[in-house]
């Protein structure tokens, strides 16, 4: 999925990302693009560069090459003071595995919420604390949840506050990073039902790295390939799930446990694949 001429000027746009670490390229050459409003899944087993290429599109990692654009604007040099990285910041946020470790032990989840409205926004405290009760009740949360502490909540609930606080600095773009893996499967289909709902109601591009390619299924509208940092397969959801091109894809989709599905089989193609 190269960059096109109508997503340049709209949308997210990576060309050529690169990132070495010593002897080890962990990325090589990813370019992609992402239109408003659209769902665009990286998938890959562990150590394809999948949490890498995100972590330099939020400003975690710096590319060793390559440009990352927004809207036609260069995110790819440093953040030139403090208010250059608030506002990138407010442009992609991201939403973690585990919301816990995000999470101050100590601080009730409105507070939690509240903090990143006061950092990124000039509302007064009476405002910000209706933003607080509105963005929680959009992720399905209620005053009790408001008043407790992050361990008394379930990993679901940890979840949603993740997510209301990533939307209140209202982002273009935002990057889900493996963010219902560890959750039960029924929570995952909340979490997913929740997460469309935005997206159709507020018009959010989703970003969303996963290994699991049967969620891939439910929420991507393109699916885009790593292995060894290198893409090798993008397309939309329907071919490239339906119809893979690459054998490392035809891999991955084989390695999903269903009716008939023999686990020696697949262990004995994995081994010359790497």
């Amino acid at each position: 999925m190269k960059p096109t001429a109508t997503t340049t000027e709209n949308g997210l746009v990576v060309e050529g990302l690169c990132k070495r670490y010593g002897d080890h390229l962990a990325v090589d050459d990813v370019s992609f693009a992402l239109a408003p409003g659209t769902c665009l899944a990286i998938v890959g087993e562990s150590g394809s560069g999948k949490t890498t290429t995100v972590r330099m599109l939020v400003g975690l990692e710096r590319p060793d090459g390559g440009t990352v654009r927004l809207d036609g604007r260069d995110r790819s040099a440093r953040a030139r003071g403090r208010d250059e990285r608030l506002a990138r910041a407010r442009e992609i946020q991201m939403v973690f595995q585990d919301p816990y470790l995000s999470l101050d032990p100590r601080v009730p989840v409105a507070d939690c919420v509240a903090e990143v409205l006061r950092l990124h926004t000039r509302l007064d405290p009476a405002a910000r604390a209706a933003r607080v009760r509105e963005l929680l009740e959009q992720v399905g949360l209620g005053e009790r949840e408001a008043a407790a502490l992050p361990r008394r909540l379930s990993g679901g609930q940890r979840q949603r506050v993740a997510i209301a606080r990533a939307l209140a600095v209202e982002p273009r773009v935002l990057v889900l990073d493996e963010a219902v893996a560890a959750l039960d499967v029924s929570i995952q289909a909340q979490i997913l039902d929740l997460l469309a709902t935005i997206r159709r109601e507020a018009g959010i591009a989703y970003l969303f790295v996963t290994h699991d390619l049967a969620v891939v299924r439910h929420v991507a509208d393109e699916v885009l390939v790593l292995k060894g940092g290198r893409v090798v397969e993008t397309g939309s959801a329907d071919r490239v799930l339906d119809s893979p091109e690459h054998p490392y894809t035809k891999l991955l989709l084989g390695s999903v446990p269903r009716r008939g599905w023999d686990a020696s089989r697949v262990a004995s193609e994995r081994r010359p694949a790497r």
